[in-house]
């Protein structure tokens, strides 16, 4: 047993994880009895991650904050961050909707044969604004409101600055505290390989080969947008700004990728993009636990690009055809509503409301194309949760270059 351990161990992560995806798919297509009796391990492996994310988010931005110390340095990163973030989100868009346009997913979409799932009111902008502040932030850290806890962490962060000498305990224990955490993050993702093929098996034992191939083409304009957003901005931004290998960039962050797929959350992605980026990106721990939280929740470059692109699908499978005012006012609303989505899977299927609102597609309308989309989503939603992994890894090298804060042997 030890020594079967020992070379269990010795085989790279991603690759036990890809063995685990490949397994999981034979499991799900051969034996769905299988794959149900296995599911709980999937939904055990996601919840030991998510189960991290919110003392992540909190530590990894409090502590980031602490240590970059000087309070004009941190103004400088914080802008930084969001002005990247906010550019790759809206090229994103301007991809989807673009990649929607070409391909036409949406032409001779059967709506009628979909059964309408409700949506939740959306948001206004100025609710979505307002509750960055919270009220009450125990009730923040309960709901895993995102946004409510970044502003409270960067908040705590500049407290413990602005203490002096009185907040050096303070930031010592944050540092401590953020330790443990990623030793933590180290265990969990020892589960990886298993809980990947519960969750891939599951996926194909609910939906059979109709998985592959219905809503073939818009899993092709998916992956086509994924592609074209890596391409046309992500590598571009690391080999021009970062100034790193794009080949050793993405074979450094492969792990993270594959979580990303696997789980299809942002959020479950963020221990190990934290660990990779301190450990092998060699970005200043400072920067990296500032900036990855920060692009967890608010970094959708794959959920902005998903949400332009099924702007166009609804209104392709409705006969509506859109005009220039129409894809300004979808390309604006998609990116505001990319910042605003839960870090969880499937979560921009009811960001589509706030888009398609806007230019004056019904409720009624907008919950028969999610009743068509959402059984197929699943593996919809891994395939583009990897360009958000990509986008936030990239702007954190982007942000650690411009400060500073990579050691030259990483570069190479």
């Amino acid at each position: 047993m030890t020594a079967f351990l020992r070379r269990w161990f010795a085989v790279p992560l991603w690759q036990r994880v890809v063995g685990g995806m490949l397994l999981g798919l034979l499991v799900g297509l051969a034996s769905p009895e299988a794959s149900a009796a296995i599911a709980v391990i999937g939904e055990l492996f996601v919840r030991l991650i998510r189960m991290l994310v919110v003392p992540i988010v909190f530590i990894s931005i409090a502590s980031g904050v602490t240590a970059l110390a000087d309070p004009h340095k941190l103004g400088a990163v914080g802008a930084r961050t969001i002005g990247l973030f906010a550019a790759t989100t809206a090229c994103a868009v301007s991809i989807g909707m673009a990649v929607g346009l070409l391909i036409e997913p949406g032409a001779g979409a059967a709506l009628g044969s979909a059964t309408p799932h409700a949506l939740g009111e959306a948001k206004s902008l100025h609710d979505q604004l307002v509750g960055i502040v919270p009220v009450n932030i125990v009730q923040a850290l309960v709901d895993g409101d995102m946004l409510a806890i970044i502003f409270f962490s960067m908040l705590f962060g500049f407290g413990v600055i602005l203490a002096g000498e009185a907040g050096k305990p303070t930031a010592a224990l944050l540092q401590s505290v953020g330790q443990v955490l990623f030793h933590l993050v180290r265990i969990v993702m020892e589960f990886t390989p298993f809980g990947v093929l519960a969750l891939i098996a599951k996926a194909v034992a609910d939906n059979g080969v109709a998985v592959f191939t219905n809503v073939g083409w818009l899993a092709v304009a998916v992956a086509t947008g994924v592609v074209l957003q890596i391409l046309l901005v992500h590598v571009p931004l690391i080999a021009l700004v970062a100034r790193r290998s794009v080949a050793r960039f993405y074979r450094t962050i492969l792990d993270a990728l594959v979580v990303a797929f696997s789980t299809a959350s942002s959020a479950a992605t963020l221990p190990v993009a934290l660990r990779i980026a301190h450990e092998e990106l060699r970005i200043a721990p400072g920067v990296a636990s500032t900036v990855l939280p920060i692009g967890a929740s608010i970094g959708k470059d794959g959920t902005a690009m998903y949400v332009g692109l099924l702007s166009i699908f609804a209104l392709q499978a409705l006969g509506i055809t859109p005009d220039a005012p129409m894809l300004a006012i979808l390309l604006l609303t998609g990116a505001l509503a990319a910042f605003g989505t839960a870090p969880i899977p499937s979560a921009s299927l009811f960001m589509l409301a706030a888009a398609l609102g806007a230019v004056g597609v019904s409720p009624e309308q907008t919950a028969l194309v999610v009743g068509f989309i959402l059984p197929f989503d699943r593996l919809l939603d891994m395939t583009r949760t990897v360009a958000s992994a990509s986008a936030n890894l990239t702007v954190t090298s982007v942000v650690g270059r411009k400060e500073g804060n990579i050691t030259q042997e990483a570069l190479a």
